[in-house]
This record gives structure tokens, sequence and C-alpha cells, in this order.
């Protein structure tokens, strides 16, 4: 079991608050954190500062009484002792140049051309940009944010569904649903970026048009609870509900449950289809990962997993199928388990394991660089950059006061949103700019083309 639902808000609170308005930092008054400028002054010749305060400018100030042989001594000694300098308070003189040990004639041009080493990627550590989510339920399980390929943000606050559009920053409402049907506990957009799924508390899902703000239709029948956790697979929509099952959706047809997977003996809290749309891998707050293979499927009884994965040993809500390796799989356990795991998901084999000593609520694989986010609980409430598959931290941003629970990529790869118990929406420049691809050089054409071929 893993710590689920936290009720961190108060009615007064959520009434003085109004969803995705932009936090504005208050600026610290311009007289505080001020400082004189003292000089370094371990660094200081105190004895020659007294000379030049005292018997040093005697010459100057008397010249009569300065003979030329006493000047010309003067003169001497002063560069003997290193004393023709001008600055009192005055840093250390720079070292000397190194010397060459080897002459540079003797060296070879090859070792000259050393490769370019490429420049490190500056990560900012702070978020862009804060919004307000009053309402937000702060609950393990559920999966209340999703960013479309439209480049609109879908979060569910409450009984309500918002729309941020990230192009112009504006905010809609999408639906309120009724209190006995509520609250919301899942959204998930469709692969075009238009349609979206809202999974509901009364194990019920609707379908909706967000360009035409109009519900199609409603998913009855499936579950026996409520629906915390959708993926989209083309026209295929799976549902995974507290009652443990796994069901997939044709949403084009009248009668929609299709397949249904049964491996999970408490709430899937978690479901990722991979990219080639052929492996599904689920989690649970059994502790199990289940991977399933739609080549297994079969609509007249319930699907046998491919892998049943148990090496975690708490809620496995976060998922995410590596980019660049299709059958890698990352998967973060509960505050019970701490651990990010990676699977072949051909063998069902473990490659590695790291500790990341806190809850782990959400992953994301970068889509420019190797490169996995993941998103944390008790007790820094931290986002933490890893480099794959070294796992060396990067980067550890800091900001939200409660566990961040929610993570979505922007369709560019560039951007990531978190939602936290906090009840506030971020956005975090993390994974940068991707490369601008370089023109794949043209092929030498081929010798004498241009005359005609004897067969």
């Amino acid at each position: 079991m893993d710590a689920g639902s936290v009720n961190s808000s108060s009615n007064l609170k959520s009434q003085s608050r109004f969803p995705l308005q932009e936090q504005i930092p208050q600026r610290k008054s311009s007289k505080e954190n001020l400082d004189r400028f003292i000089p370094n002054r371990s660094a200081i010749d105190w004895d020659y500062a007294h000379y030049m305060l005292t018997e040093g400018k005697k010459g100057k100030e008397n010249p009569l009484d300065c003979s030329p042989s006493r000047e010309a001594y003067r003169k001497q000694l002063a560069e003997t002792l290193n004393m023709n300098r001008t600055r009192i308070l005055a840093f250390k003189n720079k070292p000397p140049a190194p010397v060459e040990l080897i002459p540079q004639e003797h060296i070879s041009s090859s070792h000259l051309q050393t490769k370019p080493t490429k420049p490190r990627r500056y990560i900012p550590q702070s978020s862009e940009r804060t919004l307000d989510a009053p309402d937000l339920v702060d609950d393990f399980y559920l999966n209340l944010l999703d960013w479309g390929s439209s480049n609109v943000l879908a979060i569910a606050l409450g009984n309500t569904v918002y729309l941020w559009d990230a192009s112009d920053g504006s905010t809609s409402e999408l639906v309120t649903i009724d209190e006995e049907i509520g609250p919301v506990t899942s959204v998930n957009w469709a692969p075009d970026g238009r349609h979206i799924a809202i999974g509901l508390n009364n194990s019920e899902v609707q379908l909706w048009d967000s360009a035409a703000n109009r519900q199609l239709r409603t998913l009855r029948g499936g579950h026996r609870s409520r629906v915390g956790s959708l993926a989209w697979n083309n026209h295929i929509l799976t549902t995974g509900g507290m009652d443990g099952q796994i069901i997939n959706n044709d949403v084009r047809i009248r009668s929609h449950i299709v397949e249904t997977y049964r491996g999970h003996q408490q709430e899937v809290c978690g479901l990722k289809w991979s990219a080639s749309g052929q492996q599904l891998a689920s989690g649970g707050n059994d502790n199990l990962v289940h991977i399933w293979d739609r080549s297994l499927a079969s609509s007249n009884s319930a699907t046998q997993w491919l892998h049943r994965l148990e090496d975690h040993t708490s809620a496995v809500k976060a998922l995410a199928w590596c980019p660049f390796q299709g059958n890698l799989l990352a998967t973060g356990g509960g505050g019970g388990d701490k651990c990010i795991k990676f699977w072949n998901t051909h063998t069902g084999a473990c490659l590695n394991s790291v500790d990341t000593g806190s809850q782990v609520c959400s992953l994301l694989w970068s889509k420019n660089e190797r490169e996995l986010l993941s998103s944390h609980g008790f007790t820094q409430n931290q986002l933490t950059l890893w480099k794959y598959p070294s796992m060396v931290k990067m980067a550890e941003l800091t900001g939200h006061t409660s566990r961040v629970l929610f993570m979505a990529q922007s369709p560019d790869g560039c951007s990531v949103a978190t939602a936290a118990g906090d009840e506030t929406l971020r956005f975090w420049n993390v994974f940068g700019v991707p490369e601008v691809a370089k023109p794949a050089p043209k092929a030498n054409p081929e010798p004498f083309s241009h005359l005609t071929r004897i067969r």
C-alpha cells in the first residue's frame, strides 16, 4: 500500500483562488541583502604600505633635501626590493606563465587536433512559470494531468476539467461533472490532440471533443469502481480501475469492450502503451508490473500477461517506455520501495535498479537526450534528472512544497509540467531545446551517370 489521498485544502482557501492563474513572486526590498565591499586584506603588504605612506613620499615632497646620489640609491633599492608598485591595496601578482616542458615544434599535429567536447547544457534550477491549481485531488493513485499533441494541457481540479493552451496561455473550462459521479479521477488525450478521455469516480469514462466543446459518448459497464488510469493506442482506449481490471475499449463501435486483462489484485494506477502499440505496461497497488502483448489478446477470455514483474515492494504508478530503445521500460515504486527499475520487456529481465531515497510518483524520458526525469514525494518533493544508463544525477529541481504527483511533457519534448499536492502547476525547461540536425551530405554522383547505359 502507498499513501493515497490527502485533503490538503479548505473551502475558504479554494474560494479565494482562481484556477490556472499565474503566481507572481513578491520582490524583496531593494535595501535587503546589501553589504559593503571589503578588500581582501590578506593580500596586502603592510610593510610596503607603511613605507609608501611615510618615507616613500619624502623625496617628492622635499626635492631640495634629496641629492642626486641619494635618489639614484633609492631607485636601485626600490628595484631590488620590488617596490616599484603604485597600488597600496593590491591583489597578489599574477603567477608566472608555465614553462613548456616539451617545445611546441616537437608536438605532432595529430596530438593538437583534439575532438571538440560538447558544452554542458544549462538546466534552470527554478520553474519558469507557476499557476494556481486549487482543489487538485492529492491522491497518488490518480492521473489528473496530460499534455496533448495540439499543445493544450488538460488538468482535473475536483469535478472540473480545465484546458490551458500553451501557445497563448489562455484557459478554458471543458466540463464540470455532477457531484454524485465525481470527482474526476483521470484524464488522457487521444493521439489527435483533439479528443480527450475523462475517467470518473463512479466507474464511467466520458469522451469529449475539445474543439467543439461537446461530449461524444460515455463508456459504461466495464468497471465496478473508479477509473484512475487511461492510455490510448490509436482507436483503442485502455482503462484501469480500482477493481484491478484493465479493459481495451474500441471507441468506434457500440459494444466497446473488446479485451479484458486480469492480473492485478488491487487498483491499477499506471498504464502505458509502447510506441509500437504492441505491448502494454500496467502498474498496480499490489506492487506488481505486468507486460501485456496484443498478439496474445483474446476477446473470449481474460488475456494472460506476457511478463509478471514482482521486484517492487510498493505501489507502482510511474511507468515510462524508452523512446530510443523499444523494449526498455522504466518503472518507479512508491514510498515503501523508492526505486527506479529498468526492464527488458522481451525477456522480462531487470537490467538495473536505483534507490532514489523517496517515493517515485512519475517518470518521463527525454525525447532529445538519453535522460530520465523522475518526480518525488517526501522529503524534498523534488524533480531529479538522471543521465542514462549511468544514472548519474544531472540536476535536482525543487520548488514544490508537497509531493509531485503528476508530470506531463510538451509535444516538442522541451518543457515539463508538474502538479503537486501543494495545489500548484509548475512548468520547467528541463530537457532543453533539441539540436538542429545537420543535413545529410549529398552522395557523390555516379561517374558517367549522364551517359546511356548499355545492357
